[in-house]
């Protein structure tokens, strides 16, 4: 696909309510495609929210949940990106789940884990990356600190992704951090970043929203504020070839020196 019409759904996740969690994005993901999106990204664990204390018993849900996704990726001819709890024993993983058009494209467990918020102590981390070979091309997804190590996200971009896709849910006060690595994540690979965070006070995390699609000059396409709301912009990806053809980097390397 030449372009792709990208959406991020940002909106206030409710703490360990799925019902209303599903009701929203169910809706946010229909008004999405009735405006011409082929790729929908939702924020970082969208369906329960960081709800440690029943995480266990909330996690259950989530395959039932992934089959709806996949009715309504077929239904509204989307790629759906977002993060749900995934059970694994005594804890569970952060996963993506990619719904394509029907299919579920790919699975990524978080790897990164935040321990500075005891994520480590709730959350089972992953230990791979994931390249989905979608209907609109190759996704690369990561989740949230992700962001923070880059080393994942060029691994991605060398294995072929065109766009990296980013659920989050990035609090107060670092919400110069996030523009910034957005976009530097962007830049450096030469690649469109659709990154989708959450907003809102959501249990004790006050989430500043301000999802953010970028193209690979770093230049933002669309920019949500703190509220809830969906943006959406064009990915060109002839753009990106041209940019690609114009600034090598990628030819340039020299990964023997490094």
């Amino acid at each position: 696909m030449d372009v792709i019409q990208a959406a991020a759904i940002q909106f206030t996740v409710k703490q360990g309510d799925v019902d209303a969690n599903l009701a929203y994005a169910r809706e946010a993901l229909k008004r999405a495609a009735d405006k011409g999106a082929n790729l929908a990204v939702l924020p970082e664990m969208w369906s329960t929210g960081f709800a440690y204390k029943n995480l266990n018993e909330l996690a259950p849900r989530t395959a039932g949940i992934v089959d709806e996704l996949l009715e309504l990726s077929r239904d509204l001819k989307l790629v759906i990106c977002g993060s749900m709890p995934e059970p694994n024993g005594d804890k569970v993983f952060n996963t993506i789940f990619l719904a394509d058009n029907g299919r579920l494209a790919g699975v990524y467990r978080k790897i990164h884990l935040f321990s500075l918020l005891g994520e480590d102590r709730a959350f089972s981390g992953g230990d791979q990356w994931r390249l989905a070979d979608t209907t609109i091309g190759k996704i690369g997804v990561i989740i949230c600190y992700d962001l923070r190590f880059p080393e994942l996200t060029r691994r991605l971009a060398l294995e072929g992704a065109r766009v990296i896709c980013v659920p989050a849910q990035w609090p107060k006060p670092r919400q110069e951090h996030w523009r910034t690595l957005v976009r530097a994540r962007a830049i450096e690979n030469q690649l469109f970043v659709v990154s989708c965070n959450a907003c809102g006070l959501i249990g004790k995390l006050d989430v500043f929203g301000m999802s953010m699609i970028v193209d690979p000059k770093g230049e933002v396409l669309a920019e949500a504020g703190e509220e809830e709301c969906e943006i959406s912009a064009p990915l060109d990806m002839q753009a990106m070839a041209d940019w690609r053809a114009q600034i090598p980097c990628f030819n340039d390397r020299k990964p023997g020196c490094y």
